[in-house]
């Protein structure tokens, strides 16, 4: 994998349809968004390992568009791993997504490009 570029590995993954972040070896913490040292240590140490997609919603803001273009969420959302990430909550209405809300990870497309999404787990959509 690309030591100098590790967004291009990042992005690589998820053209094959997994969602893949960073672990440092030496302290087992958990990096997002991909980067080529651990942010508290500068351990040079990263892997590549799955994701579980687990997370929670840590916060949301809805963005609304005029018609006919359709509102959407942004979302921070923390991850099982730890890492907190931005990114939105699908297959709901955008007013609808809650801060705590269980989520998880899905890759879509848009532009003709991957990208991790979420949606919501259970009784919650």
């Amino acid at each position: 994998m690309d030591q100098i570029r590790p967004e291009r590995d990042y992005e690589a993954f998820l053209a094959e349809g997994r969602f893949m972040i960073q672990r440092s070896r030496s302290s087992g913490a958990y990096v997002f968004y991909p980067r080529v040292a651990e942010p508290r240590t500068g351990a040079r140490d990263l892997e590549w390992v799955e994701a579980s997609g687990d997370g929670i919603v840590y916060s949301v803001t809805v963005v609304r568009k005029r018609p006919p273009e359709q509102d959407y969420n942004v979302v921070l959302i923390d991850l099982a791993e730890g890492p907190r990430m931005m990114s939105r909550v699908v297959d709901i209405e955008p007013s609808a997504v809650k801060i705590g809300m269980k989520v998880k990870a899905k890759i879509a497309s848009e532009d003709g490009k991957p990208l991790v999404v979420f949606a919501p787990v259970g009784d919650q959509a």
